[in-house]
């Protein structure tokens, strides 16, 4: 979950490596630290908090400095102050490196480096890296062991990730190699920018995109060695290996503000755009039917099987369970959502014509990586849905779909959310096409997919109007969000917005389970957000909306254009366009995403940078 950046070339690294932190902030905003070779020394710098006081206490650039590390920080061993900032030196003083993941075994190695008179000063896991990876260069009794310094500090690198339980994504530098750089890559994302006459390494592509579109994506025990004269890489066995160069598929411009106050009001105003390149030459009204041209082969096998399991974390999870409630709906194959985090830890049973299909924005997340494992070894055909080109999941899974929706960079997920509920529409129908649903069924379905970006466009009016009712209500603590049927999960993801970012607490829950506990909660005054457009449910839901007004609470209803029917039910009312009942969640989702935007700003919060998250959860 925190963001590497590495630069080695011509120009001063010290600009290079801020500037690309500062793009890759939205990892980890807890400390930074920066780490130069200055001659035959490293110069480390660093700080707790955000990246602009690390800036504070920097020097004017050093010409000479043309090598260098970076990291910004989402804490997990030790707190998040300057100690345990990185980049981290080894005890002898000559390497540093700069870490994003987990070491599962830093306390055996640390007791045993300690053993071995290697000497910490951070709480950290990290610095368990370094001081192995500088206890083995220092001492060369290995047999295997190269007599010349060059190869025996790769030798120590190799031989220290070898002992690592864990993950990792590593930039690492040496003070007696003042011209060389090693990244390595285990269950973190490391990507190599190959530029003109420099190199950038970095956790993510937008800390890339600015020098070079030209990349090469590390997988799973690799390492990459790199040095003026060019660059190598292998296994962490030792084993040469050839990388294929890709291309970034964004432009700089897409990771700018582009005169938004923050990345997230910027992404919820891009959806239509988003969702139209979404939807964009996947929906063919002349054949009438869905082309996913990632899933390729599999289509057989996802046709014939009898059981989807759906894996994801977090927003991704709400957009799955959305996508369960489809595909039995759309296809009637038997669909079941689970917490990836939790799967990955069971024992699953996955029987034959099992699909298992794992759902991230960034494609790095952690568990959902790690349930992807164990669903293939287990026997089940994988796919992908994603929205990072070139990212883990998508190479580990059989097929996949990419989002497309560009990057997304708030913290809070908007865009891709609605774009994976958009795939996972696309999935549904074109799997009923090939097994029951009809030619004019199809067709239904399709032409009210392609008008979902027109119908968001129209609930994106409203934001003023819903900063008002955000101004009348966030002042509450606690606050309830209810739906029903396909709105259900729409109702979890709205409180989960309200939480990342405003810090109220918010209980997301079907609104007929309200009656069964969570009805005692309700006081005079507390919001109660309900999802109540025109579907199967829709007086049952109006039921459950008089429940709350009976015990004082205000309503906040979302619900279509022109039914006079639910004003009386509303203290607050918020119209959208009628859709589709199976799709309505593309729409519906949009007002909370505002509403929890409104509420995070009037109570002074930063809304990009939520307090104790970060973006991509790379670690457990």
């Amino acid at each position: 979950m925190c963001g590497i950046v590495a630069y080695l070339g011509k120009k001063p690294a010290q600009p290079i490596l801020i500037e690309g932190l500062k793009r890759l902030e939205y990892r980890g905003y807890d400390s930074a630290g920066l780490g130069l070779i200055n001659g035959s020394e490293i110069k480390i710098i660093k700080s707790s908090g955000r990246i602009s006081v690390l800036e504070e206490i920097l020097g004017e650039p050093d010409p000479k400095e043309v090598v260098g590390i970076g990291h910004t920080r989402w804490a997990t061993h030790g707190q998040p102050n300057t100690i345990n900032a990185h980049p981290h030196l080894d005890y002898t003083g000559k390497i540093a490196l700069a870490h994003n993941g987990i070491i599962e075994n830093y306390s055996t190695l640390k007791t045993w480096l300690i053993s071995k008179g290697c000497t910490f000063k951070s709480e950290t896991d990290t610095e368990v890296i370094a001081n192995l990876i500088g206890y083995l260069y220092s001492n060369t009794d290995g047999k295997d062991c190269p007599k010349d310094d060059q190869n025996r500090f790769e030798w120590a690198v190799q031989h220290a990730l070898n002992e690592l339980v864990g993950t990792y994504g590593l930039a690492i530098i040496c003070a007696d190699f003042p011209e060389m750089l090693i990244g390595a890559k285990k269950g973190s994302p490391l990507i190599l920018g190959l530029g003109k006459n420099e190199y950038v390494i970095a956790s993510d592509a937008a800390a890339i995109v600015e020098h070079t579109t030209q990349v090469i994506y590390l997988s799973d025990n690799e390492m990459v060695t790199i040095t003026p004269q060019g660059f190598h890489t292998k296994t962490i066995d030792n084993v040469e290996i050839h990388k294929e160069l890709k291309q970034i598929e964004f432009s700089l411009n897409a990771i700018e503000l582009d005169g938004f106050k923050h990345y997230m009001l910027k992404e919820i105003y891009e959806q239509p755009k988003a969702l139209g390149m979404c939807l964009g030459g996947r929906l063919d009204l002349r054949d009438n039917r869905v082309v996913l041209g990632g899933i390729g082969k599999y289509w057989r096998e996802f046709t014939r099987s009898k059981r989807i399991i759906i894996n994801a974390c977090g927003t991704a999870w709400h957009a799955g369970l959305i996508g369960e409630f489809l595909i039995e709906q759309l296809a009637r194959i038997n669909a079941e959502t689970q917490y990836a985090s939790e799967f990955r830890y069971r024992n699953p049973i996955i029987e034959d014509d099992t699909v298992v299909i794992a759902i991230s924005q960034s494609g790095e997340t952690a568990d959902t990586l790690a349930a992807v494992e164990q669903a293939r070894e287990r026997g089940a055909i994988t796919l992908g849905i994603v929205n990072v080109v070139g990212s883990t999941i998508a190479r580990t899974t059989d097929a996949g779909v990419y989002l497309r929706v560009g990057p997304e960079i708030g913290v809070a997920s908007t865009k891709a959310f609605t774009a994976q509920v958009a795939v996972l529409a696309m999935l549904g129908i074109e799997l009923g096409r090939r097994r029951h649903l009809s030619a004019e069924q199809v067709r239904c379905y399709i032409q009210e997919l392609s008008r979902i970006p027109s119908k968001i466009e129209d609930v994106l009016t409203l934001s003023d109007h819903i900063k008002k009712i955000a101004e009348a209500t966030c002042d509450r603590e606690n606050w309830l969000f209810l739906g029903r049927g396909f709105n259900y999960p729409v109702a979890l993801e709205g409180a989960l917005k309200l939480k990342e970012i405003s810090y109220i607490h918010a209980e997301g829950l079907p609104a007929a389970e309200m009656k069964h506990g969570p009805i005692a909660l309700i006081t005079k005054g507390m919001p109660a957000v309900f999802i109540a457009t025109k579907c199967s449910q829709y007086d049952k839901i109006i039921g459950n909306i008089e429940e709350v007004r009976a015990r004082g609470g205000r309503t906040i209803v979302v619900a279509n254009k022109g039914d006079d029917n639910i004003r009386p039910y509303a203290d607050f009312l918020i119209e959208v366009p009628e859709v589709l009942e199976e799709f309505q969640p593309m729409v519906t989702v949009v007002p909370l995403q505002i509403l929890a935007y409104h509420a995070a700003v009037l109570r002074g919060h930063d809304v990009d940078k939520p307090r104790n998250l970060a973006k991509s959860v790379t670690v457990e």
